[in-house]
């Protein structure tokens, strides 16, 4: 009985996510102010994670199908979309915390890093091998965002210095946070020296940044936690002329 429960919470998170995702697209209104120009990239997640390249602190699943991301892990995980990202863009993508009785289904920890590089190889990140432990990425330079981190507690925005042991904190809320099988559309903003995060058309985090980091890479963040990833899509941003850059 058990089982035919888990079963049938995880489809309807699943049909949830991708109902209100087909709405938020269609919603000005959800979606916060918008100058959308190129399609920069785009993961329907039905072929599989070819795209992506995950670092697990200790195992873990995460699959692609039936345009689902499923990210089920007993510990760190960061999954990185393997080409960077530079100018100015958005990033969306909706994200489900999945509570269904799994061994993982704890409602925590939808992170971000975007903008990311390693200060010991800035041109690959991957030249540098990372473990999937939270600590492994201080020398990053990188924005950090945590939504309902620390057992669903804390909402925090981290600008990473490249220095082992050093996480400036930018930000530091207790809401909003997650709610169990309710799906987050996430808006990541970098505009130049003007950085946003958006959740569920919700203006979280608005920071300018005086040296920002304007390219790197992206990666869906989390730790022992299980999350249904949908809609991902990155989009060049453009000048009210129409003009992107």
């Amino acid at each position: 009985m058990r089982r035919t429960w888990s079963a049938a919470v995880v489809s309807l998170a699943v049909a949830v996510t991708a109902a209100l995702t087909t709405g938020a697209a269609a919603s000005p209104s959800h979606r916060g102010p918008c100058r959308h120009g190129e399609l920069l990239a785009v993961d329907d997640f039905r072929h599989g994670t070819g795209q992506w390249t995950t670092e697990l602190e200790n195992g873990g699943s995460v699959t692609a199908k039936h345009g689902v991301l499923d990210v089920d892990v007993p510990a760190g995980a960061s999954v990185w979309f393997k080409r960077p990202f530079s100018g100015r863009y958005e990033i969306d993508l909706t994200a489900t915390p999945v509570s269904a009785g799994g061994p993982n289904d704890r409602v925590s920890d939808l992170n971000s890093f975007w903008n990311a590089r390693d200060s010991r190889s800035p041109e690959n990140l991957f030249a540098t091998a990372h473990s999937g432990a939270l600590a492994d990425y201080d020398y990053l330079t990188t924005y950090y965002a945590g939504l309902g981190a620390n057992y669903n507690t804390t909402t925090r925005l981290r600008r990473y210095v490249g220095v082992a042991g050093s996480r400036p904190l930018i930000y530091d809320y207790t809401s909003p946070l997650l709610a169990a099988n309710e799906p987050n559309h996430v808006r990541l903003v970098s505009d130049g020296g003007h950085i946003q995060y958006w959740d569920n058309g919700e203006l979280v985090f608005d920071y300018t940044d005086e040296d920002p980091y304007t390219s790197g890479w992206f990666a869906f963040r989390t730790t022992w936690s299980h999350f249904h990833i949908t809609g991902f899509r990155v989009r060049r941003l453009r000048d009210e002329d129409g003009h992107g850059s």
